[in-house]
């Protein structure tokens, strides 16, 4: 067998996934475990109601976070914290690396974000270790609304 043609398969054979050209490069099936630790928050339901992963409310709905701009999911309305719609209003649109980082200190996050030590966020969860925040962001691109390449 050809190399190229091997690395390919054990690419594919690995679980790690390659999501929406690019978008993702965690493992997506190990991100639907840790996004157990997400679902006392979160939920993922898609636009039609249909549920994807039943979950908690005190958080925004999931579904299609990927270039969502932060603090702009219609349903979480006017519970987003002022900092994260400040963060939105200033660029902040989801990708993984910002994802990453986000989750791992959402607080610090935004005050490094927007240049304010006392920009605070609702989401006192923190997900620091990087190869589980990947998974959770392959997981959420695997699940939501297809995404087109850039």
């Amino acid at each position: 067998m050809k190399p190229k043609f091997i690395a390919a398969l054990a690419l594919a054979l690995s679980g790690t996934s390659v999501l929406a050209d690019g978008h993702a490069t965690g493992d997506a099936s190990a991100g639907d475990k840790v996004f157990n630790k997400c679902k006392a928050c979160h939920s993922i339901v898609k636009t039609d109601g249909e549920v994807i992963r039943k979950g908690g409310a005190v958080g925004p709905n999931l579904y299609g976070v990927y270039n969502r701009t932060a603090g702009t999911e219609e349903m979480f309305g006017n519970k987003f914290r002022d900092s994260i719609r400040e963060a939105g209003e200033n660029g902040l649109v989801w990708n993984e690396s910002d994802f990453v980082a986000y989750i791992a200190d959402p607080k610090k996050f935004l005050a490094t974000f927007l240049n304010d030590s006392k920009a605070k966020s609702g989401m006192s969860f923190k997900l620091k270790k990087e190869t589980d925040a990947k998974a959770v962001w392959a997981y959420l691109v695997s699940v939501g609304p297809e995404v087109e390449a850039d």
